[in-house]
C-alpha cells in the first residue's frame, strides 16, 4: 500500500537539484548513488536549520524519480499529528527520505510507527534516508531499538554557509542555470531579501524564468524590477 499523497500546499513545485549544493562532494556522490539505487546503506544527515538537510533529501528524491524508482518523502515536522498513521502506512517504496525526525523524539507510539516502517523498509530491500538537528545518540528518543536502527547507516554532519559562502553557493546555482550574476546583484539581494538558502533558490528561479522569457540579462534593475512585479 502506497502513502497517501500530502496535500499540495506541503510539496513544492521548484525542482530541487544535488548540483545546487555545495561543501560536501563526498555526501552529493553518495546521495546520487542512493537515488540510482547503486548504494543501499542508508544515510541519516544532521544538523542546524538552513543546512540543507530538506534540500538533499528532495534532490535525492528528484533524482531518483527520474530513474522511475519509486520514492516517497515524509517531513514528520509538517505531519505532526499524522505522522503515526501516515508512517504505518507507507510501504512499497525503493527510496523513503524521512526528514525532522527529531519532531517526534519523545512521541513513543510515533517512533514505535518509525521502527516499524523501518523494519519493513529493509525488509522489502528499500533504502532509506533519514535528517534530523542531531544526531541519533544525541536525540531524545524513547524507544533504544530505533536509535540503534538509526544509527545503523551513513552519518553526516552539515552546518550552514557562512555570508561568503552562500554567496559562493547563489553563484554556482546560477551558473548551472545558465545565469550570470556579478557582485552588485548578489549586494542587492543579500541587503533586501532573507537570507536563508531555500528563499534564495526561489528568488533564483524567478530571475531565471523572467530572464529566458524577456531576454535580458541579470542586472540590479531587472531584478528590482522582476522581485517588485512579482
Amino acid at each position: 500500500m502506497n502513502t497517501p499523497q500530502l496535500p499540495l500546499a506541503l510539496r513544492s513545485q521548484r525542482a530541487f537539484r544535488l548540483d545546487d549544493f555545495i561543501g560536501n562532494a563526498e555526501l552529493c556522490a553518495l546521495l546520487t548513488a542512493t537515488a540510482h539505487g547503486d548504494c543501499q546503506n542508508g544515510l541519516f544527515l544532521h544538523g542546524p536549520p538552513d543546512s540543507g538537510k530538506t534540500h538533499l533529501l528532495l534532490a535525492t528524491m528528484a533524482l531518483a524519480r527520474s530513474d522511475q524508482r519509486t520514492v516517497n518523502y515524509l517531513p514528520l515536522r509538517i505531519l505532526a499529528q499524522a505522522a503515526e498513521t501516515t508512517l504505518d502506512a507507507t510501504e512499497g517504496h525503493a527510496l523513503l527520505c524521512i526528514d525532522d525526525v527529531d519532531a517526534i523524539a519523545g512521541h513513543r507510539a510515533t517512533e514505535e510507527a518509525l521502527f516499524r516502517l523501518h523494519n519493513r523498509a529493509h525488509d522489502h530491500g528499500g533504502t532509506l534516508i533519514y535528517s534530523a538537528k542531531a544526531a541519533p545518540q544525541a536525540l531524545p528518543l524513547s524507544l533504544p531499538d530505533l536509535r540503534s536502527r538509526l544509527q545503523h547507516g551513513l552519518r553526516f554532519s552539515l552546518m550552514p554557509l557562512d555570508d561568503q559562502g552562500r554567496r559562493d553557493w547563489l553563484r554556482q546555482a546560477a551558473a548551472a542555470r545558465g545565469m550570470s550574476i556579478d557582485d552588485a546583484v548578489l549586494d542587492y539581494l543579500f541587503r533586501h531579501y532573507p537570507r536563508d538558502l531555500d528563499g534564495l533558490l526561489q528568488v533564483l528561479d524567478r530571475l531565471d524564468r523572467a530572464s529566458l522569457a524577456e531576454q535580458r540579462r541579470i542586472t540590479v534593475p531587472f531584478v528590482r524590477s522582476v522581485l517588485l512585479n512579482d
